[in-house]
C-alpha cells in the first residue's frame, strides 16, 4: 500500500500542478510518470493491469460511438494509408540526415531499421486523441469521426505488423470470431435486461474484458482491437450512450495510471532524450501532411486542419512496435526507451497545442486555398440558419426539450444544430428543424451574423468547453441577440457569465425549481378543480421578448 499511496500522491501533485499551469492534467501524469522513473521507485504490481484496463475501456467506448461504414469512406482509408507512407518518407530522411551527420547510435543503424522508427512514429495514440475529443465532446463531429476513423486504421496495421514481424500469429481459431456477429444479437438481449445503474456498467466491462481483450487475446489478435470490436457490435444498441457514459469515470481514473506509466520505460541517457526531443521537429510535417490530404479529399480547410493537430502526436503502439521490433533483433533496444520518451513529450507538445486547437486551426486555414461551398464535401458543406428567431445548439435531451418549449409555448421560429449525424436523423423523423453543423466553428457563426433574425442562441451542450468554445466563436462573429447557457457546477455558471453569457442556468438547481413548479400546479389543480396555464401561450402577433422564459430559472449573478 505505501508504493500505491506513493503513486497516487505524485500522480495527483503532478495533475495539479499541470492544471495550475492551465495545460491538461494528462501531462502532469506524464510528468508524475517521469519522476518516479528517474527516482527508481518500484512499479507496483497493479500499475500495468490498470493501465491495460483503462485502454480496453476506453477502447470499447470508443466502438460504442463508432459506425464502422465510416472506415470505408475514402477520406479516411485513403488518408490513412497514404499518410502512413509520407509518414515513414519523411522519418526516414531525417533519420538518414542524423546518421549522416553521425548523431549518437543512429549512425549505426540500417537504412531497415530506420525505416522501421519511422513507421513507429507514423501512428498517433488512441488513447490521447480520443480524450482530447471527449475533453471537447466533438467524438461525433465530422473531423473528430475521421480523426477515430485513421486511428482504427493505424491499430489495425499495427496489429498486422506485430503478427508478421515475429511476435505471435492469430491461431486458426481466430476464423471463429466472425460468429460474434450473430452473438450480438444475444448480447443485445442480455442488456435489454440489464437495465441502468452499476448493473449496467458492470456488464459493459465484462464484455470488454472478456470478450473482447480476452478472447481476442486468446485467439492470437491484440486484445485492444477485440476491445474496440465489441463495442461496435454494440453499438446499436439504445443504451450505448447511456454506457458509454457510466464507464467514463472508470476509464478516466484508469487511464491515470497509463499515462504515468509511459514515463517508466527505463532512465534515459542525455543522448537520448536530445534523440527524442529531435524527434519532435517530425510533428509539423505530420499536421501538415494531413491536412493537405484531407483538402484533397474536398474537406474544408478547418476541418483538414482540426484533425491533423488533434492526430499530432506519437502512439503507444509506437512503443510496442519498436519493442516488438528490439525483441526480433531488428532494432536496438536502446530505440524503446527514445521512442517513449518522444510519445511522452509529444503528449505534452499536443496537449498544448490543441489546447486552442480552434483558434490555431482557423488561423492555419490560410494556408490552404479555398473552395466554393459546393465543391465541398457534402458533409463538410456550410449551412445557414433562414429566419430562425431562436438557435438551440446542441440537441440532447436539455436541448430538445427547449426546442419544443420555445416552439411549442413561445410560438417562436426555433432551429437546432447539432453534428451527431444519428441523432440529426431521429429529431427530424420527430418534426424538428436541425442543421447538422459544428457550433465551434466561426465559419458556421457567420452564416448565423448573416440570417439576421435570430434573437436569441442556447448553449444547451452536455460538455462544458463545448459551450465556452461556441460562446467564444458567436461572440467573434459578431452575434448581437441574447445567448442563455447550461451549466453542472458552480464554477461553471460563474465561467460562463463572465465570458458574456445573458443567462447562465444550473442543470441540478433548475431541475429542483421546475420540480416545485409541477408540484405546485399539481396542488392548484386539486384546490380550483380546473387545470392551470402559470405561463400563458404566446398568440401569433404578440410581441416576445425571447430571453424572459430563459430569465425566469436563471442563476443569479
Amino acid at each position: 500500500m505505501a508504493a500505491a499511496a506513493l503513486y497516487l500522491g505524485v500522480a495527483l501533485l503532478g495533475g495539479l500542478a499541470a492544471v495550475l499551469l492551465r495545460l491538461p492534467p494528462l501531462v502532469g501524469f506524464l510528468a508524475a510518470g517521469f519522476v518516479l522513473g528517474a527516482g527508481d521507485v518500484p512499479e507496483p504490481a497493479f500499475l500495468e493491469p490498470v493501465a491495460e484496463l483503462g485502454v480496453v475501456l476506453l477502447l470499447f467506448a470508443i466502438g460504442l460511438k463508432l459506425d464502422v461504414r465510416t472506415l470505408l469512406r475514402r477520406e479516411i482509408w485513403l488518408t490513412s494509408v497514404a499518410h502512413m507512407a509520407v509518414s515513414v518518407a519523411i522519418a526516414l530522411g531525417f533519420l538518414g540526415l542524423l546518421a549522416v551527420i553521425g548523431f549518437g547510435h543512429v549512425a549505426g543503424e540500417s537504412l531497415g531499421a530506420l525505416a522501421l522508427v519511422g513507421f513507429a512514429l507514423s501512428f498517433s495514440s488512441t488513447v490521447f486523441v480520443v480524450k482530447v475529443l471527449d475533453d471537447r465532446s466533438d467524438t461525433t463531429s465530422l473531423y473528430g469521426r475521421i480523426a477515430v476513423g485513421v486511428l482504427v486504421m493505424q491499430d489495425v496495421a499495427a496489429v498486422v505488423f506485430m503478427s508478421m514481424s515475429g511476435g505471435e500469429a492469430p491461431t486458426l481459431w481466430a476464423l471463429l470470431l466472425v460468429l460474434l456477429i450473430p452473438g450480438a444479437w444475444v448480447l443485445h438481449r442480455i442488456w435489454d435486461r440489464v437495465g441502468h445503474g452499476e448493473l449496467q456498467a458492470l456488464f459493459g466491462v465484462t464484455v470488454a474484458v472478456v470478450l473482447g481483450y480476452g478472447l481476442f487475446e486468446l485467439v492470437g489478435i491484440h486484445g485492444d482491437v477485440g476491445a474496440l470490436v465489441v463495442g461496435v457490435l454494440l453499438a446499436s444498441h439504445p443504451q450505448a450512450g447511456e454506457l458509454s457514459r457510466s464507464l467514463m469515470t472508470f476509464k478516466d481514473l484508469m487511464l491515470v495510471a497509463f499515462f504515468v506509466q509511459i514515463g517508466l520505460h527505463g532512465t534515459p541517457q542525455l543522448l537520448e532524450v536530445a534523440l527524442a526531443l529531435l524527434l519532435l521537429l517530425l510533428l509539423p510535417f505530420q499536421v501538415a501532411a494531413y491536412a493537405l490530404l484531407l483538402w484533397l479529399m474536398r474537406l474544408r480547410r478547418r476541418t483538414s486542419f482540426l484533425a491533423g493537430l488533434v492526430l499530432s502526436n506519437y502512439s503507444e503502439f509506437g512503443i510496442i512496435v519498436v519493442a516488438v521490433g528490439a525483441s526480433t533483433g531488428l532494432l536496438d533496444a536502446q530505440w524503446v526507451v527514445v521512442v517513449s520518451l518522444a510519445v511522452a513529450f509529444s503528449f505534452g507538445l499536443s496537449a498544448i497545442v490543441n489546447r486552442r486547437g480552434v483558434e490555431l486551426a482557423s488561423r492555419l486555414s490560410r494556408l490552404l486555398p479555398a473552395r466554393d461551398s459546393d465543391r465541398l464535401h457534402p458533409d463538410d458543406r456550410l449551412v445557414d440558419v433562414g429566419d430562425a428567431d431562436a438557435l438551440v445548439l446542441g440537441l440532447g435531451r436539455v436541448g430538445a426539450s427547449t426546442y419544443a418549449r420555445l416552439r411549442d409555448e413561445y410560438r417562436l421560429s426555433v432551429v437546432g444544430v447539432e453534428h451527431d449525424r444519428t441523432r440529426v436523423a431521429a429529431l427530424e423523423d420527430e418534426g424538428y428543424e436541425v442543421v447538422r453543423a459544428d457550433a465551434t466553428d466561426l465559419e458556421f457563426w457567420n452564416r448565423v451574423q448573416r440570417a439576421g433574425r435570430v434573437k436569441v442562441a442556447v448553449l444547451a451542450m452536455p460538455f462544458h468547453n463545448a459551450n465556452l468554445i461556441a460562446l467564444a466563436r458567436l461572440q467573434a462573429a459578431g452575434f448581437a441577440g441574447k445567448v442563455a447557457a447550461v451549466a453542472r457546477y458552480d464554477d461553471d455558471v460563474s465561467e460562463l457569465q463572465r465570458h458574456g453569457a445573458d443567462a447562465v442556468f444550473h442543470l441540478y438547481g433548475s431541475a429542483g425549481s421546475a420540480l416545485a413548479d409541477h408540484a405546485a400546479e399539481v396542488l392548484l389543480q386539486e384546490h380550483d378543480g380546473g387545470k392551470v396555464e402559470p405561463h400563458p401561450p404566446a398568440r401569433p402577433g404578440d410581441e416576445i421578448d425571447v430571453l424572459d422564459p430563459l430569465e425566469r430559472r436563471a442563476e443569479p449573478a
